[in-house]
C-alpha cells in the first residue's frame, strides 16, 4: 500500500531577501511532508535560484513575487517547466504595475475608471493639454503603494507636469477622478470572498487609506461588489485574490486595484493554506468551509486581537427532513478549484511595455536583466531610469489657452457645464468587439481562424490596438507569424482604418 508521503508534492516556499514574507510553514498545518524554503537573494541570483529548487525536487514553488522581480522570475517559470508555482506568474500578473490591472480589467471587461497610460513624452503632454481636470496620477511601477502616498489628485495640466517632474513616474497613468464616498476591499480563497470590509475617508478627503485617517467597518458590503470581485478572480484564476473596489458617489463600482499580494491577518493565510492543501492532495485533506460574511461577526473583535488569532475553522450546518426534501445549503459562494493552465496568458514578450520601451533602437525582444530588478535600496536609481521625460516640459499650453487662462475659463463656467462639457475636441474613435478583430486577422493572407483567435484571445482588444498602432513587433511572438505577415497585417490595418 502506498503511503501518503509517497503520493503528496513537495511543497517550497518562495521567499525573497528584504521582502515580508506573507506564508509560513505553519500555514500548512498538517502537511506531513517536509516543506522547503527557497529564497531569492537579488542580483544575478537567477541560475543559483534555479538550480536550488531542482536540487531540492520541488515540484510547488508557493508565493507572491514583487514586481520589481516579476520579470526575472518569468524567466525563472519558464526555465522551471515541471514546477509548478502557485500563484502562477499569469494570476500575478496584475501584481506588477498599475497598468497590468488595466490590461487585465480591459481584456475581461471589469469596470475600471476611464484610464490613459503614456509612455511617450508627446503622447502625454498633449493629453496633459487637452484633457479635463481633476485626474488621479498613480505611480504604475514599483514598491507597493503604502498608505496612498503614490497616488495623486491633480486639478491642471501645469500641476501635472509639476508632479512629473517631481515624481518622475514611468510610464504616465492617468485616471479620471471618480468622486467617492468609500472603497471596498474583498479577499478570496478559491474565488470566495472570505472578508469585506469598507474603507472610508475622513470628512471632506478622498483618500481612504486608515493611514490617511480613513475608518473601516465590516457591515453591509453590497452584494453586488462581491459579485464583481468574485468575477475577477475568476478571471485571474488566482488561488486568492483581493479586489479594492470604488464606490462612487452615485453608487456605481469601478476596481482600483486587484492582486495576489495583499496585506492578510494571520488567520486568513491559515485559510489559504487550507485550501491549497485540499487543492493539492484531495485525496487527504478536506475542502474547507468558509461561513458567507463571517467578516461581519469577526470584524467585531477588536484589531489588536484579532491580528494574533489563528487557525479559526467553522462547522458546517446539516439539513435534515422528515419528508427528505431539498435542504438548500447556506453558502451563497462555493470554494472552486483552480486549474493548472499550461502555456502563459500575459508573454512578456508581448506586455513588457515598461522596458520594451527603454530598449532603444534594439531588438525588442531581446534578453536582458529587468531595469528596476533590485531590493529597496536600489530602487531610488531605478526610478531615475524609468523617467517619463515630461519633467524636461516648463512650459504648458493647454488648447491654445496658458494653464492659468484655462483655470480662469473654467472658474466662470456652472457645476452643470463642467460636468457635461466634452473632455476634448477629438474625432471619434473607433470601438472594435473581439470578433471583429478576428474577422479582420482571417482576412488577411495565410491567418487562419485558430491563429487569429489565439492573438485576440492572448492580447484581448486593448492590447490587439495597442500592437497593430505602436508595437506590431509583438504580433511575432505568436507562432507561425513572420516578418511577410506582418506587413500584410499592416497593409491591411491602413486600409481598414481608412475605410472605416
Amino acid at each position: 500500500m502506498t503511503s501518503p508521503k509517497q503520493s503528496l508534492p513537495t511543497i517550497g516556499m518562495l521567499y525573497l531577501d528584504h521582502v515580508l514574507r506573507f506564508f509560513d510553514k505553519s500555514n500548512f498545518k498538517g502537511w506531513p511532508e517536509k516543506i522547503e524554503q527557497v529564497v531569492y537573494h537579488w542580483g544575478n541570483d537567477k541560475q543559483r535560484f534555479i538550480d536550488e529548487v531542482k536540487r531540492k525536487k520541488i515540484d510547488v514553488l508557493i508565493g507572491n513575487v514583487p514586481a520589481t522581480a516579476y520579470e526575472t522570475f518569468r524567466e525563472i517559470a519558464r526555465a522551471l517547466p515541471k514546477v509548478r508555482f502557485i500563484p502562477t506568474l499569469d494570476s500575478q500578473f496584475s501584481n506588477k504595475s498599475k497598468e497590468n490591472v488595466t490590461h487585465f480589467c480591459h481584456k475581461y471587461q471589469l469596470p475600471i475608471p476611464k484610464t490613459e497610460i503614456f509612455y511617450q513624452v508627446d503622447e502625454a503632454l498633449a493629453y496633459i493639454n487637452n484633457t479635463q481636470y481633476p485626474k488621479i496620477v498613480k505611480r504604475s511601477y514599483g514598491p507597493s503603494n503604502y498608505g496612498g502616498y503614490f497616488v495623486h489628485k491633480i486639478d491642471s495640466a501645469e500641476e501635472a507636469v509639476r508632479l512629473f517632474s517631481e515624481k518622475r513616474y514611468y510610464p504616465a497613468y492617468i485616471q479620471d477622478f471618480v468622486p467617492m464616498k468609500a472603497d471596498i476591499r474583498v479577499m478570496l480563497v478559491g474565488h470566495q470572498p472570505v472578508c469585506a470590509f469598507w474603507r472610508r475617508p475622513p470628512e471632506g478627503e478622498w483618500l481612504t487609506n486608515t493611514s490617511q485617517g480613513g475608518s473601516m467597518d465590516y457591515q453591509d458590503v453590497p452584494q453586488e461588489v462581491l459579485d464583481l470581485s468574485v468575477r475577477a478572480s475568476k478571471a485571474a484564476n488566482a488561488e486568492y485574490w483581493a479586489c479594492d473596489i470604488a464606490v462612487s458617489t452615485k453608487d456605481e463600482y469601478t476596481i482600483l486595484e486587484c492582486a495576489t499580494a495583499f496585506a492578510a491577518f494571520p488567520y486568513i493565510r491559515d485559510w489559504i493554506g487550507q485550501y491549497l492543501m485540499w487543492l493539492l492532495a484531495p485525496q487527504y485533506f478536506g475542502k474547507p468551509h468558509f461561513v458567507h460574511k463571517n467578516w461581519e461577526e469577526l470584524g467585531k473583535i477588536d484589531a489588536s486581537l484579532l491580528r494574533t488569532m489563528r487557525h479559526i475553522t467553522f462547522g458546517q450546518a446539516s439539513s435534515s427532513t422528515d419528508t427528505g426534501e431539498y435542504a438548500p445549503a447556506d453558502e451563497q459562494y462555493s470554494v472552486l478549484k483552480t486549474h493548472h493552465m499550461p502555456g502563459e496568458e500575459w508573454p512578456s514578450e508581448a506586455w513588457n511595455f515598461q522596458d520594451m520601451h527603454h530598449q532603444g533602437q534594439g531588438n525588442p525582444y531581446m534578453a536582458q536583466e529587468p531595469v528596476a530588478d533590485c531590493h529597496h535600496e536600489d530602487q531610488n536609481q531605478a526610478e531615475h531610469l524609468l523617467d517619463s521625460g515630461i519633467e524636461d516640459c516648463s512650459n504648458v499650453t493647454v488648447m491654445g489657452k496658458t494653464d492659468t487662462e484655462r483655470q480662469t475659463d473654467v472658474a466662470c463656467e456652472t457645476d452643470t457645464e463642467i460636468e457635461t462639457a466634452p473632455e476634448s475636441k477629438t474625432e471619434s474613435v473607433q470601438v472594435y468587439e473581439p470578433e471583429q478583430l478576428v474577422a479582420f486577422f482571417k482576412g488577411v493572407k495565410g491567418i487562419g481562424q485558430t491563429l487569429a483567435q489565439e492573438i485576440v484571445e492572448t492580447l484581448g482588444v486593448t492590447g490587439v490596438l495597442y500592437a497593430l498602432e505602436h508595437e506590431p513587433q509583438q504580433l511575432m511572438t505568436f507562432r507561425n507569424l513572420k516578418q511577410k505577415k506582418l506587413e500584410a497585417i499592416l497593409r491591411c490595418w491602413k486600409e481598414n482604418e481608412r475605410v472605416s
